[in-house]
């Protein structure tokens, strides 16, 4: 394996808002879904030489952008595209915020869920439903009685989180065809949040596009990707959009006029070669993080007052920390040395979630701090 998943540069100082947040404080930050790990080689080499050239002018989508791009979704997921289905982003919640503004009706999500999602609608000006994932013995499911109850006459955009931030589901094709059909019943516009789509833990398990599912499924999609999560590459602000159908991705970029950026000419590099030749480097990062999953499982297993299902998928896992009865858990364990997402902001007090994407070696003391945690609150 290569050294820098074991021994990564020192954020400390930096100008990482992840780790400045506790700056002065004994705390190990693992809260923003962003890895301690450097890029890919193939990207820094990549990045290095674009750097090289000197110029910085507004710069252009070029066609090996798109060519990395529609091959790797070929390759990994077995989805063909088009390459005037792609809208480039500086971000994937640009994507979800823009998704809002290009419908008039009301948004539908299930929670828990990525903060963006709620504050999206809001921010646009559109009513927003929701209704909750049941958490049984199986692990995360949908409540579709539940689902069905929250649709309006006037619902119009369902925003699906595919794989889920932050239980760690990665959806089936079972659950996904149901999804296409309650879209196909309630003639709903689907906005799939796909970010962490390059991050399934589970062996034999590939990622499936909502959209590759059937053409209609496909007609009434779009797709919100990014190299950023599974590259560790978000700083640098390069997303895109996949809309198969020509009137909806017209909407769309309508929407987008005069207040979404353009990509920036180094973000559009890394995206390339990210996908293009950094397959090696995305096979070891699974290996570290299956092992961190390992890890993080059987450490809260044995911890009384804490549950987690299984991650599936992601870097992050959802922990459950009702039991231990804090009023504020998340100021809790940070008095501990730990910095974990509130689950308030997830629409889901009493939850924490915990980022591993991290050396081994930090993550076995980021365990210990959570034991003590546990141990003194009970």
């Amino acid at each position: 394996m290569m050294n820098s998943f074991f021994d990564p540069p020192e954020r400390r100082g930096s100008d990482s808002i992840k780790w400045a947040r506790y700056a002065g404080r004994d705390v190990l930050p693992m809260w923003v879904a962003d890895m301690d790990f450097p890029a890919p080689p193939a990207v820094l080499a990549a990045l290095q030489e674009r750097v090289a050239h000197g110029i910085f002018g507004y710069a252009q989508t070029t066609p090996q952008v798109v060519e990395a791009v529609v091959e790797h979704l070929r390759q990994a997921y077995d989805w063909a595209i088009e390459a005037d289905w792609l809208l480039w982003l500086p971000g994937l919640v640009t994507g979800l915020n823009v998704a809002c503004r290009s419908v008039s009706g009301r948004v539908l999500t299930a929670t828990p869920v990525y903060p963006p999602f709620l504050s999206a609608p809001r921010l646009s000006g559109r009513a927003l439903d929701t209704c909750a994932l049941h958490c049984g013995e199986t692990g995360w499911q949908w409540d579709w009685e539940a689902l069905a109850a929250s649709v309006h006459a006037d619902s119009e955009l369902f925003l699906l989180c595919h794989p889920h931030n932050p239980v760690g589901r990665a959806w089936n094709r079972d659950e996904l065809l149901r999804l296409a059909d309650f879209a196909e019943r309630h003639d709903l516009v689907v906005c799939s949040d796909e970010i962490h789509c390059g991050l399934i833990l589970d062996s034999g398990r590939r990622h499936l596009p909502f959209a590759s599912l059937s053409p209609a499924a496909a007609r009434r999609s779009i797709t919100l990707m990014a190299p950023s999560k599974t590259y560790n590459l978000p700083g640098l602000g390069c997303a895109f959009a996949v809309i198969p159908d020509a009137t909806l991705r017209r909407r769309f970029a309508a929407a987008m006029d005069g207040i979404v950026p353009h990509v920036n000419v180094l973000g559009l590099t890394a995206c390339a070669a990210a996908y293009r030749d950094s397959a090696d480097w995305h096979r070891e990062l699974l290996e570290v993080l299956r092992g961190n999953r390992q890890q993080l499982e059987n450490a809260v297993a044995a911890l009384p007052g804490v549950r987690m299902t299984h991650v599936e998928a992601t870097y992050l896992a959802w922990l459950d920390v009702r039991e231990l009865g804090l009023p504020d858990p998340a100021r809790h364990f940070e008095a501990h040395g730990l910095g974990l997402s509130d689950g308030k902001d997830f629409a889901a007090p009493g939850w924490l979630r915990q980022n591993f994407g991290c050396t081994p070696k930090m993550l076995e003391e980021a365990l210990r701090r959570l034991t003590a945690a546990v141990r003194a609150a009970r």
